[in-house]
């Protein structure tokens, strides 16, 4: 900083929503967001919910009193440079916000009218619905979705990017409010953001839509975001690229995180953690290799008990469970030699550049041959384990640590080689899954889980100890992605005959 000219000051930015005490929604996700995009948060409980990554529990709405309170004690003391808006739950609650604003005059609010869930069931009710719209008067921007953006027009969901703009112009110009319109529930690979004004479309962004089921709490943060850069002085046709952006980076970093088993968060902080200071740890004596083996030991206990896995071992499990694990492996083979690729790219050395493209060639033209004999996996669809194993592999390729890579992969090889030595014994002529088994205990395999484990050795010889945790953590993932993935088949097996049994019964 010049000497004499003063630093820039960090926009306070105040948000009015509900909890998620999962930390990927609500007001946890707003304050993450603001922090991410240089603000210092702070915030106003309208309900407490109890939620997870899949889905609401409960909700406990304290009184509307206690809400003009602590809007009073912040606003007595604080001077705020944006408020951003979220979950509002009832007309009492919304009357008092929109009291609040009026006595304070002319703040910078961004309203994200939290008005039908998910599942498409709506959350307010009619009352409730109307007051969102008139308090959508005292918002310099407005974030809906499309379900959301629908209400306020009382109109049908738009179906099409077009319609979406037009509604959007539509609700612009009745309400005098600025909109940013999101093509999040529109089908197909695109998906569009824009700035709506009263007089037509200010900014759009064109982005493809990531594979990945970690988007919990993606509207509460994107408009967190905005309100922060609102706050900064931003122009909202500048704040929509930069925030879009980093939002695109934060779900394509959120698998890595391994938060919940359902819908999983983004990973608000992504852009700082190349960052962060490096945590002080020892230097063992033991390889990196063996320590993060011995400490999976739970896990690798873990799957070896698990259905699948045993049902493999003695030749037991269902026909169709293998199926349904075939078709998904071989949708993860896919993905898995892309990353594969990316190591070689990524790798120091030579001769670890031709072992990870072997691999790659390996995955595609062995295995996937193996899947083919068996199971037409053309028209199957990505389960979400399948998509949370293979964004959490993209995600650390994404990030440029070659340890951190070979961390995530090493599973693949050493999981997979063990389990494969020890059911060697078990895979007589007649073993229904001999061939599968016998691929994993080929000697040829073997040696190239050996040789995975040494170059996973020296690329963690060779970082720094932030670097080697970052590894530990990424194996540890991958491990407990390879358990998911192995359970999934029985699970998805039993809860499809389970639902049949219902629809017979209705």
């Amino acid at each position: 900083m010049t000497a004499g000219v003063p630093a820039p000051r960090v926009p306070r930015v105040l948000s009015i929503a509900g909890t998620d005490p999962s930390g990927g929604a609500g007001i946890q996700a707003d304050l993450k967001s603001i922090a991410a995009m240089g603000g210092y948060g702070m915030a106003v409980v309208t309900a407490l919910v109890a939620q997870n990554t899949r889905g609401v529990r409960a909700v406990h709405v304290p009184p509307a009193e206690f809400l003009r309170a602590q809007l009073d004690a912040v606003g007595d003391d604080v001077e705020i440079d944006a408020i951003k808006i979220g979950m509002l739950h009832s007309a009492p609650l919304i009357a008092v916000v929109d009291d609040w604003l009026a006595r304070r005059g002319h703040d910078l609010v961004v309203l994200d009218p939290v008005m039908v869930a998910t599942s498409g069931d709506r959350l307010l009710d009619p009352a409730a619905e109307a007051a969102i719209r008139d308090l959508c008067r005292r918002a310099a921007l407005v974030t809906p979705n499309l379900p959301e953006l629908a209400v306020l027009t009382e109109e049908p969901v738009a179906r099409s990017w077009r319609d979406a703009l037009a509604q959007a112009l539509r609700f612009a110009r009745a309400s005098g409010s600025i909109v940013l319109v999101k093509g999040g529930h529109l089908a197909g690979e695109d998906c569009p953001d824009a700035i709506v004004t009263p007089d037509g479309v200010a900014a759009e962004v064109a982005r493809r839509r990531i594979a990945s089921t970690n988007t919990h709490g993606t509207g509460c943060s994107l408009s967190s975001a905005m309100a922060t850069l609102g706050a900064s002085g931003v122009d909202w046709t500048d704040a929509l690229p930069r925030a879009t952006a980093w939002l695109a980076g934060a779900i394509a970093a959120g698998a890595a995180l391994g938060v919940g088993r359902g819908n999983g968060p983004v990973d608000h902080l992504h852009e700082l953690r190349p960052h962060l200071p490096s945590p002080v740890s020892p230097v063992s004596s033991v390889s990196w290799t063996a320590r993060v083996w011995a400490e999976a030991a739970p896990l690798r206990a873990a799957v070896n008990a698990c259905g699948f896995v045993d049902g493999l071992r003695t030749g037991s499990l269902d026909e169709p469970v293998f199926a349904w694990y075939l078709e998904q492996d071989a949708l993860y083979l896919s993905e898995y030699a892309r990353v594969l690729a990316r190591a070689s790219a990524l790798a120091p050395r030579s001769d670890e550049q031709v072992f990870w493209a072997e691999a790659a060639a390996s995955a595609i033209a062995v295995e996937s041959e193996l899947h083919r004999s068996r199971v037409d996996a053309d028209t199957a669809e990505p389960a979400p384990t399948t998509l949370a194993y293979t964004d959490h592999l993209h995600a650390a390729s994404a990030r440029g640590s070659y340890g951190e890579l070979v961390a995530a992969l090493l599973p693949c090889f050493w999981l997979y080689s063990d389990v494969g030595e020890r059911f060697a014994a078990a895979s007589h002529a007649r073993h229904p899954y001999r061939d599968w088994l016998s691929t994993y205990a080929d000697p040829a395999f073997a040696a190239s889980t050996r040789a995975a484990i040494e170059i996973a050795d020296r690329a963690a010889a060779g970082a720094s100890a932030f670097e080697r945790e970052r590894m530990s953590v990424a194996f540890e993932r991958s491990m407990r992605h390879e358990l998911a993935f192995f359970e999934a088949p029985v699970a998805a097996l039993v809860g499809a005959a389970r639902a049949g049994g219902a629809m017979r019964g209705a």
